[in-house]
């Protein structure tokens, strides 16, 4: 594993790819990484531009057993939802719920 340090003494692993998915908005890449020691993964755009997001971190406590259930579970709700799973927050599926509830009344 490749390994860099910056001029502040931070660590950062090489970024691995693990695993791909498309959704109507365009192809997405799922990185695992290790900086200063803690396990993150991210969900980034595969060609220049978008947004990215973080997915989690320090999943190392967990195993890899959790590391797999993880990715299953995000490349599912992509595949449902057609949309990265990051992208809907808790704040904005409150607020669809209240809408819809108010347009019921």
């Amino acid at each position: 594993m490749t390994t860099t340090t910056t001029s502040a003494h931070r660590q950062t692993g090489e970024r691995v790819e693990l695993a791909r998915y498309t959704v109507s908005a365009g192809e997405r890449v799922i990185y695992g990484q290790r900086v200063d020691g803690v396990v993150r993964i991210t969900d980034c755009p595969a060609s220049p531009g978008g947004r990215s997001y973080l997915v989690e971190r320090e999943l190392e406590h967990d195993g890899h057993a959790a590391l797999r259930a993880l990715l299953e579970d995000y490349l599912e709700q992509s595949r449902i939802h057609d949309q990265v799973p990051m992208a809907n927050s808790a704040v904005g599926t409150c607020l669809d719920q209240l809408t819809a509830v108010e347009e019921d009344q």
